[in-house]
């Protein structure tokens, strides 16, 4: 390695930095607003430094990483997402009678996995960063280790992932010893023949195995709705964003859309997938009366729109899945944010009674949940309603009229829950809502998160209503790729 090659990865390496600072801090001086000021400073700064890392792109590190426009678009947006979950987790943690300062060492270190799968281009890059993501995951979800319920949520998370990188480890053997290459690269140049042997074909489809547990798309999305519900509300906001996100990004850089043929051999896989998670995630999440369940079920609808995105093919595919991927990260951290404003320690406050006349005590967090409900709803001047019309766009110029059909019919489906929390938010309050459990803190305690909360509604709003300079963004990075 050489100068260029440590400017290309400096957003990496502060963010890496910080976490071992952290470490350092916690271990001589516990402090929980030092804790949050250097995560936030480490994330701040590797933003910052995306712009002096510009220049020499693309750059390929190795043989196992490339730093390039496409992903310094999505580790720019994994950062900031990380950087919102701290903030959000700071309130959280207020009221939380545990060690505090390991959680944002946990935070930074998943962040870190989730952008360094952006950037590998190798199975060996790819495993170990996915691993680095998920064992701090691992913590983060059990984090509250006095709630049973957060226990076991950890405990199912960490059986299934092992069980699903198994399956991944698998694959990668199989493709390697049908290619001799362990290079996205050179995968992509293979024969039609070697595309077609059933050694190939069976390690690429085990690969899916893991892909699909990872952005819990149907049939492995069992552990979602638990995870999402025993989990702190910022870990949850962060699965749902920033962790799939990541993963979502690799797939699209180890499924070229130049290469069809690739792509081809599992299409009809895909395909079958992203109905199954359209159709089966929006009339599981129509079954529930937990707001987190919900968003869990959701999430699971929302993949299989993305997967529309990611089997269309040319550069319209890549640029709706990255607009709707930017949308989709905002909304969820937003109604998350909220969930984590409401809770006080005892537990999250997630049934949709607990909400039952907020707009009465909380106007604010009143008007946040709900803008973030009907971006996910899909209903216009929200970034939500442009992600979703771009999907559309996508997979009606691919002529996948399949995909398109049931697009628009779960959409139609999603918009009974959505509202059904909604009216809630503005329906007379009875005596189920006055628990202290669904008071809020206080906006001096919690005023760090109230402003996050209002940077991202007003970001949503933003891009729903002028999406011009996100979309040449997204020409000028994700574009570059195809």
């Amino acid at each position: 390695m050489n100068s260029i090659d440590f400017l290309a990865l400096l957003p990496l390496l502060i963010v890496a930095g910080a976490a071992l600072l952290l470490v350092l801090q916690v271990a001589f001086y516990r402090c929980h607003l030092t804790s949050l000021f250097i995560t936030l400073l480490g994330l701040g700064l590797g933003i910052a430094s995306l712009p002096f890392a510009w220049g020499v792109l693309p750059r390929q590190v190795g043989v196992l990483l490339t730093m390039d426009a496409y992903g310094f678009y999505y580790i720019g947006l994994i950062f900031a997402a990380a950087l919102a979950v701290a903030v959000l987790a700071y309130s959280y943690l207020q009221h939380e009678n545990l060690f505090r300062e390991e959680f944002y060492i946990l935070l930074l270190l998943a962040t870190l996995g989730s952008a360094l799968l952006v950037a590998s281009t190798h199975f060996a890059s790819f495993f170990l960063s996915l691993e680095l993501l998920t064992v701090a995951l691992y913590a983060l979800i059990a984090y509250r280790r006095h709630s049973e319920i957060c226990i076991e949520a950890g405990l199912k998370y960490l059986v299934l992932a092992a069980a699903s990188a198994a399956f991944l480890l698998f694959g990668m053997a199989l493709v390697y010893a049908q290619t001799g290459t362990l290079e996205f690269a050179r995968l992509a140049t293979t024969s039609l023949a070697t595309l077609d042997s059933p050694l190939f074909v069976t390690g690429l489809a085990m690969m899916i195995v893991g892909f699909g547990f990872k952005l819990a798309v149907v049939p492995f999305h069992m552990w979602t709705a638990d995870v999402y519900e025993g989990a702190p509300a910022p870990v949850t906001a962060f699965i749902a964003s920033a962790s799939k996100g990541g993963v979502f990004a690799l797939l699209l850089r180890f499924f070229p859309q130049g290469n069809q043929e690739l792509v081809g051999s599992l299409f009809l896989i895909l395909a079958l997938m992203a109905m199954a998670s359209m159709i089966i995630g929006n009339l599981l999440a129509l079954l529930q009366d937990n707001v987190k369940r919900i968003l869990a079920y959701s999430s699971i609808a929302h993949l299989g729109y993305l997967l529309v995105a990611f089997l269309a093919a040319g550069e319209l595919g890549p640029q709706a899945a990255a607009f709707y991927l930017t949308a989709y990260f905002i909304t969820t951290i937003g109604a998350f944010g909220v969930i984590g404003v409401m809770s006080r320690g005892e537990g999250d406050v997630d049934t949709i009674e607990c909400y039952r006349g907020l707009a009465w005590r909380r106007p604010w967090l009143t008007a946040v949940l709900t803008i973030m409900l009907l971006s996910l709803a899909g209903i216009p001047l929200t970034g939500g309603f442009l992600g979703k019309f771009f999907v559309l766009t996508a997979g009606v110029r691919a002529n996948l009229w399949s995909l398109v059909f049931v697009l628009v019919a779960t959409s139609v489906i999603g918009l009974f829950y959505y509202l059904r929390v909604a009216v809630a938010l503005y329906s007379p309050e009875d005596e189920r809502t006055q628990k202290p459990a669904s008071q809020p803190l206080s906006r001096a305690k919690a005023w760090p998160a109230y402003l996050i909360l209002g940077i991202l509604t007003l970001t949503l709003i933003w891009i729903g209503t002028w999406p011009s300079p996100l979309l040449e963004i997204l020409r000028g990075t994700v574009a570059l790729l195809y």
